[in-house]
């Protein structure tokens, strides 16, 4: 099962009291105090691990406590300090407060453990507490509560290649012949309902990763369709790829449009976002009724077809986009490209020059 936010309840531990004790040794005629102190309560951890991909672990048990330190003993020995509670996370959960939203921990390289909450200190032993004017302290006192605190954690997928579309446009088939992952493929919308990620290999030293996010409506960003659930997942990733459909009732121009203002309106940053078009399931058309509307889509853009993609094989007799990848203007799709996952029609040009503009974008990040 697939769970990408969860409601949780934690708490650290108790800290134990300290001892109330004296001396009761033979030979020992007036022994004094000696009531240890009680140990510390246990904190609470967050730790990444890789090997963790959904948050259902959790949805079973979702009040988490550390252990209660232990009371202090007599000859001053102190109480054991409370087990620490580790809650383990997969890379991308970010940690909320549930009442206020605020983000207190944002968790994404594997194995990085942060401390949450602190347990609460363990009481002070009768021992502290003896003075000229009070040789027999009969008091100790007692641990200091720990922290419990309601969140909510939120799972956002950390990918390279964030596929975009009105659900039934191809995701899945590409994601499916150009990587290793296997989605379910069907030939009804909302066939995808969970996000998948693919690891797509270009050569020995260059991958990447590519999510595939179920379709997107018009309103998904106010709660339509499946979208909404999962668009928090592509606002890590580096790069867009929208896909849009040739074969659609909906003209491109639609397609675009909607999937563009969907994005703005759930995060002004994925508007910003570098990506790249494809336009799929250009095997049902011919190649005439293909070039036709590549270049009205084209125009709709400001754009014109020309031969910067043949450097990655495309089809040329299929007209298409492309920047250079050093010198890209990134207001503008880096290629616009007719593709058909399922006729293998420019699935490689898309799948190396994809691995081109995300090696950019990671040199571009790594710079600042």
């Amino acid at each position: 099962m697939f769970i990408d936010n969860v409601a949780l309840t934690l708490s650290s531990g108790k800290g134990g009291p300290g001892s109330v004790s004296f001396r009761r040794e033979k030979h020992v005629i007036q022994g004094g105090p000696d009531g240890g102190d009680g140990g510390r309560g246990g904190n609470v951890y967050f730790e990444v691990d890789n090997n963790t991909h959904t948050l259902s672990h959790f949805r079973n048990n979702q009040h988490l406590k550390a252990k209660n330190g232990e009371a202090g003993m007599g000859k001053k020995m102190y109480g054991k300090m409370g087990e620490h509670l580790v809650v383990t996370v997969p890379p991308g959960t970010q940690v909320l407060d549930a009442e206020t939203k605020e983000v207190l921990l944002d968790l994404v390289d594997d194995s990085e453990k942060k401390l949450f909450l602190e347990g609460g200190m363990g009481g002070l032993g009768n021992t502290h507490f003896k003075s000229s004017t009070n040789q027999r302290p009969e008091f100790a006192q007692p641990g200091r509560p720990g922290l419990t605190k309601e969140i909510k954690l939120e799972l956002k997928l950390i990918a390279d290649v964030g596929l975009v579309g009105f659900p039934n446009v191809g995701k899945s088939t590409l994601i499916s012949v150009v990587s290793n992952a296997q989605p379910e493929i069907a030939n009804y919308e909302f066939t995808t309902i969970t996000p998948k990620l693919g690891v797509v290999v270009t050569d020995d030293y260059r991958s990447y990763v590519m999510a595939d996010i179920p379709g997107i409506i018009g309103g998904a960003s106010e709660g339509k369709g499946l979208g909404i659930e999962f668009l928090r997942h592509i606002e890590r990733t580096k790069f867009l790829l929208f896909m849009i459909d040739l074969a659609n009732y909906r003209d491109l121009k639609e397609q675009y449009y909607t999937l563009q203002q969907e994005l703005r309106t759930f995060s002004e940053k994925l508007a910003h976002r570098d990506y790249a078009i494809a336009l799929t399931r250009c095997d049902t058309l011919s190649s005439d009724e293909i070039n036709e509307k590549v270049d009205q889509f084209l125009r709709l853009l400001g754009l014109e077809a020309n031969e910067f993609t043949h450097k990655y094989k495309t089809r040329e007799d299929l007209h298409s986009y492309g920047q250079d990848v050093h010198e890209r203007e990134r207001a503008l799709p880096f290629f616009v490209m007719p593709l058909s996952s399922v006729s293998k029609i420019n699935v490689d040009p898309i799948k190396y020059a994809l691995s081109d503009v995300i090696t950019k974008v990671r040199d571009e990040k790594s710079s600042r």
